[in-house]
């Protein structure tokens, strides 16, 4: 019997931030404690590369981002190539996206065709907050409508000629945002069961309860994305007190830190005026000159935060109710993951991108199903490139090869496999693995334009250390993860650490190139998998 496959997506969730909820009692997670209970956590599961469009590009594909092509925000992924969901689509599976599927820029236009990445059933919604979600409240909901609209992203192209009529959206915007006044951040101001959060969920459960046959869902959700926006009641779900603190900034006052660093510590200063364009910070320059104190400000960002997955919780909760009541749980393999994680103040950052630490890169992956280990947690470096061959093994569906023609001879060579990452499902049925990877490779290029080469980072990551490189001059970067988990101390310059920096580089251009091998399939035409 063919097994049903949830991929329950979230979006800039980091691990560090599932585990506190734990280890400082900040919240209650039933329904992601149930998950864990019943399958395999990967305690090192770390994005290649931590931003939207290219890390969920490569869960789909099983590529690396210079493999597929979609190297950060603003491209599309090309439709040519195999998704996991048309290959299971190919073989009988029926398929459904809900959510924020991302394979294509946000700005382009706010309904996008992703049935072109084999899709039976989509119904998408994305961070702009427009589309059908909208729509919908619109149609059914009026009376909350222009509350919603307030929430929609400013400035968007597409408002001036929306939906099929080519309405001006703009005026009614801006007179929304007058009504409702500074949402974006705030808890919503409209009832929890028309949250996007919810939305979505209602679509997936409609998909599953409705379908006959096996059913693949990839139930994908904005939250908890800035600007955080859970709905009022799960606010008081979360024991804020108990939030930490942001991990200090150590490269504001260190003569060790990448010139990256530097040059905003300088601004920080007001030893210039001087602003560097790269990344969104929370320190900032205090009224009396000196820096200002972000822990003052972010104490309600980081409670929105966690009531957030407090709400995505309960929406894991209802998608794991529906396979209950249909009979299909016991049949169902559940993955859950993000696309990457959230520094959350950490470092005096929000955000993720080119800052390669922990609550940026390692994100939680939990596998539950029919046959897998229960309750364990391995070690193993996994990677977001593993799970669309670990979702095509536990399927029984074969992966696509290439197939290479020589030109001189007419011979077709079809022995290499097309995708990058490597299935997990033996170690999710307590495996143990031979010659697994020793280190996870992370990239990272300009996500809002043309910024400067200095801000490209590569890193490596080992079970001790994490070095990264900033191209251009701009420094690099060496911790030791176990005894210095907040990465509070630079390493790359302390001669007794010479030689383990000397290795990690040269791990590291190992897997620069190994990004390229064995060519990357952003055009199918003579590799004639099609």
């Amino acid at each position: 019997m063919k097994q049903n496959i949830i991929l329950f997506m979230v979006d800039q969730l980091s691990a560090k931030w599932l585990e506190a909820a734990r280890d400082h009692n900040i919240c209650d997670l039933p329904n992601f404690d149930w998950l864990q209970a019943n399958g395999t956590t990967f305690a090192q599961a770390i994005t290649s590369n931590p931003v939207c469009s290219p890390a969920r590009a490569t869960i789909a594909t099983g590529l690396n981002s210079r493999a597929h092509g979609l190297l950060h925000n603003g491209y599309s992924l090309n439709p040519e190539i195999p998704t996991f969901m048309r290959l299971l689509q190919q073989e009988g599976w029926r398929t459904g996206g809900f959510g924020k599927l991302h394979l294509k820029p946000h700005f382009e236009k706010f309904y996008q065709d992703y049935t072109v990445y084999g899709f039976d059933v989509v119904h998408n919604t994305e961070d702009d907050r427009s589309g059908v979600w909208l729509d919908w409240v619109k149609e059914e909901h009026p009376e909350h409508y222009e509350a919603v609209l307030a929430t929609c992203w400013p400035d968007v192209p597409g408002y001036a000629e929306y939906g099929p009529d080519k309405v001006d959206l703009r005026p009614a915007i801006r007179e929304a945002k007058k009504k409702y006044p500074n949402v974006l951040g705030k808890p919503l101001q409209f009832p929890e069961e028309l949250s996007q959060s919810s939305w979505i969920t209602s679509r997936s459960l409609d998909f599953i309860r409705e379908t006959d046959g096996p059913i693949c869902a990839h139930v994908s959700y904005v939250a908890p994305h800035p600007p955080f926006c859970p709905p009022s009641e799960v606010m008081n779900m979360v024991n804020p007190e108990n939030i930490p603190e942001p991990v200090p900034a150590e490269w504001l006052h260190s003569d060790d830190a990448p010139e990256y660093y530097k040059k905003l510590a300088r601004f920080l200063n007001n030893e210039t005026d001087e602003r560097p364009v790269w990344g969104d910070t929370v320190i900032g320059r205090g009224k009396d000159g000196g820096l200002a104190d972000a822990n003052v400000k972010f104490g309600d960002n980081r409670h929105r935060y966690f009531a957030d997955i407090v709400h995505l919780d309960q929406q894991l909760g209802r998608v794991r109710q529906a396979l209950e009541e249909t009979g299909r749980l016991k049949n169902t393999t559940i993955i859950f993951t993000a696309d990457h994680g959230e520094l959350l103040g950490d470092h005096g950052f929000m955000q993720k991108q080119e800052r390669h630490y922990d609550g940026g890169i390692r994100v939680p992956l939990v596998i539950a199903g029919p046959g897998l280990e229960r309750g364990a947690v391995r070690d193993e470096i996994a990677q977001l490139e593993d799970i669309c061959p670990t979702i095509l093994e536990l399927a029984g569906v074969q992966p696509p090869q290439m197939r290479f023609r020589n030109k001189k001879t007419g011979k077709v060579d079809d022995t290499c496999a097309q995708i990058s990452g490597r299935s997990l499902a033996g170690i999710c049925r307590g495996e143990s693995p031979t010659e697994w990877r020793q280190e996870a490779y992370i990239e990272s290029y300009p996500s809002f334009g043309p910024e400067a080469i200095g801000s490209w980072a590569r890193s490596v990551r080992t079970d001790q250390y994490r070095y990264t490189y900033y191209p251009d001059g701009n420094g690099e970067q060496l911790f030791d993860l176990n005894a210095d988990p907040d990465e509070q101390t630079n390493l790359a310059f302390d001669s007794d650490h010479s030689s383990v920096k000397l290795e990690l580089k040269e791990r590291l251009l190992e897997q620069l190139i190994r990004q390229d091998w064995p060519v990357p399939p952003r055009d199918l035409f003579n590799f004639g998998i099609h």
